[in-house]
Parts: structure tokens; sequence; C-alpha cells
């Protein structure tokens, strides 16, 4: 039985381990179009982007590991359709015939249109390897630069700048930095850190156009202001990569549709990562994060070796920020209560109620509050807000 994985980030790389890891003799090939081993995003836009780490310790495996696991890596390569009645793909001009499809195709950066300057030289977008290895020699101490859209991505840059000496401006459109992904308290925390190594933060305050002639000499505001620029980093969210299951005629439904095996409306083709949207709750929700990247690849492995087994969604993330490590456990949407607990020091963790019911928790700092809040929602234990408030063992809680 041949699978083969279209696409070498982090969901194609884990899918393709477990497959081995389980007992699966078969052919497997994998396809990327970087020609960089399949490598970990998250340190890009944070150790890679300061210079502490070296390219070959973003690899998530050694090179030969893949050979010597008997994976076809083909690497720089494209694939530009699927076959799903002749069960092929295209890739290189050449039709490779699969027994199982998987679809790890993961995400694109939204760029700003061309017309307001999105196309002009010095504006960047950070997710991959050639992305940051374009901009990095930008990072000058004393350049100007502006980071379009206060989510994560634009504060790790921002962050990143700022330790560099550059004079870092973040514009955010909505009335506050991280307003679609996270509580007023978190974002009060953060932005309040920013502030205080020198990072500016415009927020309420919308991009008219990005000026220059051939490349980005400033950014025009919908107010009327003009701020001098040397380059642009712009971090407006990502899309999923859906084109290849839409021309194959697979169902769609925010990124690719899947089952609750992973199984998309064709029953011998797989999706998992960010590309793939999956049942939560009795809805549906795609996932943007490492953890889920994994854990839904080795889900759809096991999957398509026949488990037979939904899988089980743990969400959780994390930003590292200046000095500050921000641990996120669980799903806050529909949340109608913060409760904040005070850590030693500057550590804080804020905790997402609807109700009666826990739902996430950002952890400040506070690796102890981050672990006891993940393992209460797995564990779907809802403390009384009060007594997460009091409690002067957060583990405790655990046994109750």
């Amino acid at each position: 039985m041949r699978v083969v994985i279209v696409g070498a980030g982090q969901a194609g790389a884990a899918l393709a381990a477990k497959l081995r890891t389980l007992g699966h003799a078969g052919e497997i090939v994998m396809l990327g179009d970087e020609p960089a081993p399949p490598y970990q995003r998250p340190p890009l836009s944070k150790a890679y982007l300061l210079g502490e780490m070296e390219e070959d310790r973003l690899w998530l495996r050694a090179p030969e590991f893949w050979a010597e696991n008997g994976v076809e890596l083909r690497l720089g390569q494209a694939v530009t359709a699927i076959d799903p009645t002749a069960k092929t793909v295209t890739v290189g001009g050449e039709a490779l015939a699969y027994d199982h499809l998987a679809l790890t195709t993961g995400s694109t950066p939204r760029r700003l249109p061309a017309a307001i300057g999105g196309s002009l030289d010095g504006v960047y977008t950070v997710r991959t390897l050639a992305d940051v290895d374009a901009m990095r020699a930008e990072f000058q101490p004393g350049r100007r630069v502006i980071i379009v859209g206060g989510g994560y991505i634009g504060l790790e840059a921002a962050a990143v700048a700022a330790k560099l000496g550059l004079d870092v401006t973040v514009l955010e459109m909505a009335p506050r930095i991280l307003q679609r992904v996270a509580s007023p308290e978190t974002s009060d925390y953060v932005r309040s850190l920013h502030q205080s190594q020198g990072v500016k933060l415009l927020e309420s305050t919308g991009l008219d156009r990005l000026v220059g002639d051939d490349r980005v000499e400033a950014a025009a505001l919908k107010d009327g202001r003009m701020l001098p620029a040397d380059f642009v980093i712009v971090g407006v969210g990502i899309t999923p990569n859906t084109h290849l299951a839409d021309t194959a005629g697979l169902a769609l439904d925010n990124g690719i549709a899947t089952d609750e095996q992973g199984r998309t409306s064709d029953p011998a083709i797989w999706s998992a990562g960010d590309c793939a949207s999956f049942p939560w709750k009795g809805g549906r929700i795609r996932l943007e994060s490492v953890g889920n990247a994994i854990d839904q690849a080795e889900a759809v492995a096991a999957n398509i070796l026949g488990a037979g087994e939904a899988y089980q969604a743990k969400p959780w993330f994390w930003s590292d920020q200046f000095g500050l490590k921000l641990q996120i456990a669980g799903l806050n949407t529909g949340y109608d209560r913060i409760v904040t607990r005070k850590g030693e020091g500057d550590a804080a963790s804020f905790w997402y109620y609807r109700g009666a019911d826990l739902l996430a928790v950002d952890a400040m700092n506070d690796s102890r509050a981050y672990m006891v809040g993940k393992r209460l929602i797995e564990m779907g234990k809802s403390p009384a807000p009060e007594v997460i408030e009091t409690a002067p063992d957060l583990k405790a809680l655990l046994k109750a």
C-alpha cells in the first residue's frame, strides 16, 4: 500500500513517522514544495530571526532519518493536480499513483493587496524559511519597521525587532491587540510588556496604503498620518491551502472538511494540520497550531491503517515575546467571564469561563497554571471561579 503525503511540514512529517512507528511496511512518499527538509516553523519568528538558532536546528528530523525509514522525500516539487478517479497526483509532470493520499498542505499568510502597496520591495510576511531569510538583513539597529497586525505573529516579530535595536511600530485596526484571540486582560498584559520595551502600539489604527515607488518608504494611515518605514512586516492571519482539494472536488468547510477520523469526502483522501477542519462539540473547527498538526496527523496515520478512532483534539498554543512565555490551553470561544489569578513576581493567569464551565486558560510566565488548567480542561473539570482565584495549591484541584 502506497501512502502519498502532500505537504512536508509539521503535520506531514508527523504522519509519515507515525505510519512507520505503527508498522506500515508499504511505500511512503512525502512531497514538499519548499527545498528545505521538514522543519519547525515557530522558531522562525523568534530564535531563528534573532540569530540564536541555525537552520539545521529547525529540522524536525536529521536528513538521514527519512531515507533510513523508507520515506521517499521529494523536495522543491509542487503538486499541481489530484485525480481522485485515477488515484494519482501530478508532480513535476509525473502522475504518481496512491492507495491513500494525505493532504497536509498547511496555510499561506494573507498579504496586503498590490493596489495598496502590498507588492512593494521591503514588504514581508513570516511563514516560511525563505520568508525569514529574505528579511533577516533588514534587522539592523536604528532602522524603522512597521508591523501591520497585532496578533501573535506580528507581536513576536515586534519583540525580535525591538531586541535588535530597531524602531518598532505596530498597527492594529481593532480596538486592542490580540482582540480576535484573547481576553482584554491578556491584551493589557502584553501591551504593557511591549510598551516597556519601547514598542509603539497604535490600536484602532487603520492602514490606508503603503507608499513608495519600487520599495516601501512609508505607511499612510486612515487618519491621515504618514509614518516613515525602512521595511514592513505583514501579520494579518493565514488562509488554509485548499486549492488542490477544491479542484479535485473535495468538500470544503473552513478548510478541507474531514470527518472525525480525518477522512475527506473522498474515502481514499485524508487531511490534517492547518488546512483541515474537523467536527468539534457539535460544530466544526480548524486549529492553527503545532500541537494539533502533530496529534491530528498521528490520528490520521492510525486511521489510514484501520484504527477507526475519532480524533480527540486537546488544543494548546504558545508564544514567546521578550521575557514572556505565554502558554494557552483550551479554546476560549464563547466565554463570558475572566478569572484572574496572580502568580509569583510578574506571573499571572487568566481563566476563561462560560457560565460554570472552564473553557481555557492563558498563563503568563506561569507554567504551573498552564499545566493544571490544561489537565482540568481535558478531564472536563470546572472548579468554581472563586476557587481558582484563592486556591493555595492549584495542583490540588486535579484531585478534587
